[in-house]
């Protein structure tokens, strides 16, 4: 089963070692432990949030939290990613860390556009919500050639932030990446979309090892997986508010 979240491959799944108490993988304790993991992200990025709008400092002074908490938490994920039976202490930190690079882009966006950064959170968990709600009910379900046309789909667009980064060290700008015209908005309209269908294939994911008696320790792997999916929604949700707003 092919997905685009590097959480979520196949290959990581099935080599999972068996929990030595035996205790297996439930859909409750996978949403419990997302819900832990939220929790910490948002307590975590309360603080460069709270620290930049009652300190009066300048956005400069959100850049460390982006920096420790951006590069802390992609090399934190890579961990989690490739150990997955650390997942109980990783994920936590991980969710930690990202906290603080979301509060200070957050920050940044809210003090461009005041309101952009609430409107954001709203957005991506209606989005969760709703996906949520249709994948539970059996509304929607992911086929084959759904999920590899999203995975395709989502692999081009990480090509094209590649590409952009690459240009940005050189100077150059990458068409579609942050002016406000509508082809840029539309741009940033169809990543979303493909971020967002990401998450059926997360479900569908987490779904079936459960159904496979994956061991217990795979909860928090699971909602660190799901977690990884929904930071990049939130962060492609802002940078389309902030296009619509600038105009």
């Amino acid at each position: 089963m092919k997905t685009s979240n590097p959480a979520f491959r196949e290959k990581t799944w099935t080599s999972a070692e068996p929990d030595s108490s035996g205790a297996v993988m439930t859909l409750n304790g996978t949403a419990i432990k997302g819900g832990v993991l939220g929790a910490l992200l948002v307590a975590s990025a309360a603080y460069p949030w709270h620290m930049f709008f009652t300190s009066n400092a300048s956005t400069s002074a959100l850049m460390p939290f982006i920096l420790i908490g951006g590069i802390g938490g992609f090399i934190t994920a890579m961990i989690t990613i490739f150990n997955q039976k650390a997942a109980p202490i990783t994920a936590p930190i991980y969710a930690i860390l990202e906290g603080l690079a979301l509060g200070g882009i957050s920050a940044m966006y809210e003090y461009q556009y005041p309101g952009v950064a609430i409107q954001g959170i709203a957005l991506s968990f209606a989005v969760l919500g709703a996906f949520l709600l249709a994948f539970s009910t059996k509304l929607v379900r992911p086929s084959q050639n759904f999920m590899q046309a999203v995975v395709m789909a989502t692999f081009g667009i990480a090509l094209y932030y590649l590409v952009a980064m690459v240009m940005s060290m050189f100077g150059m700008h990458a068409p579609m990446m942050w002016d406000s015209g509508w082809l840029s908005i539309g741009f940033s309209l169809f990543v979303v979309t493909i971020a967002a269908l990401n998450l059926f294939i997360d479900f569908n994911f987490i779904e079936a090892n459960v159904e496979n008696g994956a061991p217990k320790y795979m909860e928090w792997y699971g909602a660190f997986g799901l977690m990884l999916t929904m930071v990049w929604l939130y962060l492609e949700v802002l940078r389309l508010l902030s296009k619509l707003r600038s105009r």
